[in-house]
């Protein structure tokens, strides 16, 4: 087969002892997931969770030991970071029930969700789709997939971020407000879910904004610690 273009390189983050990558075909993001986050951004209670997406050549892939690097965005002066747990589909399906939820889970991942909160406010007061806020270049860093065999007890992991050494954001999984398998019962409705798919589960509260220079350490126990620094434009 020929193309017009050359078509873009695969997306791939490393995995856990394997020289195999894995590939990503879509990112799936789940928006105000722990209630204490809600609070934080105005809302309350355990409404229906709600989903957007970052397009997968978004993701900032950090290896292993290594610190990665992530440019300050355009367009914004409040550049804010989110800490998340994410889910790495091995087997796809639609309508899956939470109960078999765990069957199509490969490994899971530390993510950040990272926002340009100003637009994203600016898009909500009018009445619009937030993608500018959200789904722009370098916004989903991930550190390596480990797999579900070595990733001990996820679903009650604690999970935090530090910036500069200081603790922003600490909770534990177990607080989420829909679950992993409840959030791939949801998602596999409205999607079929596909291996490749990454979802990233959301954040506890103690979001805020960084700056040039900063550097991000997060971790879920159990999980390869992902470490980047934010660096001028």
């Amino acid at each position: 087969m020929s193309f017009v273009i050359t078509p873009p390189a695969a997306v791939s983050v490393p995995v856990v002892g394997q020289t195999a990558r894995f590939p990503v075909r879509r990112i799936y993001c789940v928006g105000r997931n722990y209630e204490e986050h809600a609070k934080e951004m105005g809302f309350t209670g355990r409404e229906p969770p709600f989903f957007f997406m970052k397009p997968a050549d978004a993701l900032v892939v950090v290896d292993e030991g290594t610190t990665g690097k992530m440019p300050y965005p355009s367009l914004t002066q409040n550049f804010h970071h989110e800490i998340e747990l994410v889910v790495a589909i091995g087997t796809g399906g639609k309508n899956i029930q939470a109960a078999d939820a765990e069957k199509h889970i490969y490994g899971y991942a530390v993510g950040l969700d990272m926002t340009r909160r100003d637009l994203q406010n600016d898009m909500k007061k009018q009445g619009r789709p937030w993608c500018i806020g959200k789904a722009f270049d370098h916004s989903a860093p991930i550190g390596p997939i480990t797999p579900k065999a070595s990733a001990g007890d996820v679903n009650h992991a604690s999970i935090d971020l530090q910036v500069n050494g200081a603790d922003r954001q600490r909770s534990t999984v177990g607080k989420l407000i829909w679950n992993v398998a409840e959030t791939i019962e949801h998602l596999s409705a409205a999607w079929e879910l596909q291996p490749g798919d990454l979802i990233y589960t959301g954040t506890p509260e103690g979001v805020a904004a960084v700056v040039a220079g900063d550097t991000l350490v997060g971790h879920v126990a159990g999980l390869s610690t992902l470490k980047i620094q934010v660096v001028a434009a």
